[in-house]
């Protein structure tokens, strides 16, 4: 690959990830490995200039703006930071400014991750804040700032000023918001960082107050003639009420400053909220001027990045669980260790293959982090702390039942085919009630376990037979007349679940929702599905080979077919009633749903719109007619407007299913 090559493909990746973490709030990949690509960039662009282009991310300070919010222009541009990532490299930094001025110190801060913010006060009194945008244009989030405990409303001195911090959700927060989420069954954050950027583009205000966010303010913009350095401006913020990170420290030498640079990267893991480097700035802001900036950042500032954390543990033994599907994982069971918020005590090893290609073994010392910043997940093995560990050697049993495992030609999981697997039909269970499926409520995760401990259930139809227990239901701890007869009642609602919940919640391989209403439309009844052939399957747009062998092989097992015939047997409907399309103008139109929406769940709106006519697709192409947009919309949404596809907000999408003008 030539300079020119690689110099085409930086730019690519680099903004294809300005958009993922600017505008998508979804970075795809980590801040360490961005940093380092758009610093490769940069020193190839200053080496061949004649390959600099004006399109190139280096010229760039940030995301596009999102239309969601009302457009802020910045009075004053808000630029981003170079990065070194090495002692090299700051040293070099620090001996461009010792060529430009004599006699400065500077001032080291901790970098704190979260998501900048231009803040204005007029005679003391807060009027404006608005995010970082492109640096020359921000969006307006004045009221969600508003509900930030930490900042001031009105400050100390009559002054106006505008000044700029980092949003951020401390872990307590961040914990807190995705503990809340993971109940009401909602996709979790990542990390904090995504939690802010996403909390505080909520249209709705109230829901920024609930979730904890928390502001640091470190910049005093166009500071008056009397503060002359930046330790000196923290110090006067801080007078005036903003919250300051204490945690600051001036040098007059680079030894200085390197070694307090270790001491901060030794801290992060005890602070209450997460950092990602270490800010640097000349301290006096008489140097600033002479020594300049580029289109991009000062000359006279840089951020040292941490690396991505990682911790070393040693791997105590391999464990297996089983899914519902029969998939049996190793799991790597660790000595507790804590990495990026959390203490971490396992992790998967997702197959045979993964563990082989690594090499990992019981009692080896392994380096972990967390993928996605959420996902517990071995890097790889320490082998100079290796001394006689055994290789891997996958089982060949269920952990469970004792059954043979089988893993087929192609595929990297093993299975336990065994229908009658304690561990496989618990977890079978668990899916069949659940929300998105047949929605019982008051029978989770955790009642099921109990009433399988006492003898209850063991499979999906004894559900339906607990009502003949109901006497012995009670005598169960925690388990009073009122919880037993509601859960009674909600298994009874059930057995109306029309047949693609029905579908959905047997759990078989490859067979989402989405599939299975596909599957319901285009059979109507199961005894259609069954008798359905691979062509048959095939035949369906969006069905593809996998789903069509993993449905044909489900039925044609004689056990699944009683099961579902007993089901049958116990009640449940199955029902499959062509809904009698209104005459409405989103009647065979194609729709895409994207973003949060705050009266609706995704399967609620989905729901009405099919009602209406709608044909529902969970990708936005030409041959889309309408995107619904709710709030955090990303990447579909820039689509559709690429595409020129009409996009509507929540309020418009309510006029439009009752048919207000």
């Amino acid at each position: 690959m030539d300079i020119k090559q690689r110099i085409d493909e930086l730019k690519r990746i680099i903004n294809e990830a300005n958009h993922d973490y600017h505008t998508l709030d979804n970075p795809k990949i980590s801040d360490y490995e961005y940093d380092r690509l758009l610093s490769e960039l940069n020193k190839l662009e200053e080496q061949y200039p004649e390959y600099k282009t004006s399109d190139s991310p280096t010229n760039k300070i940030g995301g596009a703006v999102l239309d969601a919010f009302e457009k802020v222009q910045h009075e004053y541009k808000m630029m981003s930071l170079s990065n070194v990532f090495n002692e090299e490299e700051l040293r070099s930094f620090y001996e461009r400014i010792e060529k430009e001025v004599t006699g400065f110190s500077v001032i080291s801060e901790l970098k704190i991750d979260g998501l900048a913010v231009n803040i204005k006060y007029v005679d003391g009194v807060f009027v404006q804040a608005s995010t970082r945008g492109d640096g020359i244009t921000g969006e307006n989030i004045t009221e969600n700032v508003r509900t930030i405990k930490s900042l001031p409303l009105v400050l100390s001195e009559k002054v106006s000023i505008t000044v700029r911090g980092e949003i951020f959700m401390p872990h307590r927060s961040f914990n807190k918001l995705n503990e809340k989420r993971l109940e009401n069954d909602e996709p979790l954050f990542a990390n904090p960082r995504n939690a802010a950027a996403g909390t505080i583009r909520q249209l709705d205000s109230k829901i920024v107050s609930s979730r904890g966010l928390d502001l640091f303010v470190y910049t005093l913009v166009e500071p008056d003639q009397k503060i002359t350095s930046q330790e000196e401006a923290l110090k006067y913020l801080q007078h005036l009420g903003f919250k300051v990170n204490p945690h600051y420290k001036t040098h007059q030498t680079i030894t200085s400053l390197i070694e307090q640079i270790k001491i901060y990267d030794g801290m992060r893991r005890t602070l209450p909220y997460d950092i990602d480097g270490v800010v640097i700035k000349v301290n006096e802001f008489k140097y600033h001027d002479r020594i300049g900036e580029t289109v991009k950042f000062p000359k006279w500032a840089t951020a040292y990045k941490f690396e991505a954390e990682k911790q070393e543990t040693e791997l105590i033994d391999i464990t297996f669980q089983i899914g519902r599907t029969g998939v049996v994982t190793p799991v790597a069971e660790l000595k507790p260790v804590f990495v990026s918020g959390s203490t971490i005590s396992r992790a998967t090893l997702h197959n045979e293959d993964y563990i082989k290609e690594k090499d990992i073994r019981i009692k080896d010392f392994v380096w972990i982090h967390k993928a996605g910043e959420i996902i517990p997940e071995v890097l790889n093995v320490n082998l100079d702390k290796r001394t006689n560990q055994k290789p891997f050697k996958m089982i060949e049993t269920c952990p469970v039942c004792g059954e043979k495992l089988i893993r087929k030609e192609g595929e990297a999981d093993h299975f336990c085919v065994n229908l009658d697997c304690p561990g496989r039909n618990i977890n079978q269970m668990v899916h069949f009630a659940s929300r998105g499926a047949m929605d019982i409520e008051g029978l989770g995760e955790k009642v099921i376990y109990t009433l399988h401990e006492f003898g209850f259930l063991n499979q999906i139809s004894d559900i339906y037979n607990l009502h003949k227990n109901q006497d012995e239901l009670m005598t169960i701890p925690g388990f009073g007349e009122k919880k037993v007869q509601k859960l009674l009642e909600a298994i009874e609602r059930s057995k109306d679940m029309p047949l693609d919940r029905v579908l959905f919640g047997l759990g078989i391989k490859h067979v989402g929702a989405k599939v299975s209403k596909m599957l319901v439309k285009q059979f109507e009844t199961i005894e259609n599905l069954m008798n359905a052939t691979y062509e048959d399957l095939m035949a369906i747009h969006e069905i593809g080979e996998m789903i069509a062998l993993s449905v044909v092989e489900y039925f044609h097992n004689e056990a699944n077919k009683r099961h579902i015939e007993y089901l049958r047997e116990l009640g449940l409907k199955m029902a499959f009633s062509k809904q009698e399309v209104v005459e409405h103008e989103l009647n065979n139109k194609t729709v895409v749903l994207t973003g949060k929406l705050e009266n609706y769940s995704r399967d609620q709106a989905a729901s009405i719109l099919e009602s209406l006519g709608a044909k529902m697709s969970s990708s936005v192409s030409s041959k889309t007619d309408l995107v619904i947009a709710g709030s955090d919309a990303g990447s579909k949404l820039k689509k559709a407007r690429d595409l020129g596809i009409k996009v509507i907000d929540e309020n418009e999408f309510m006029k439009l299913v009752n048919n207000e003008t």
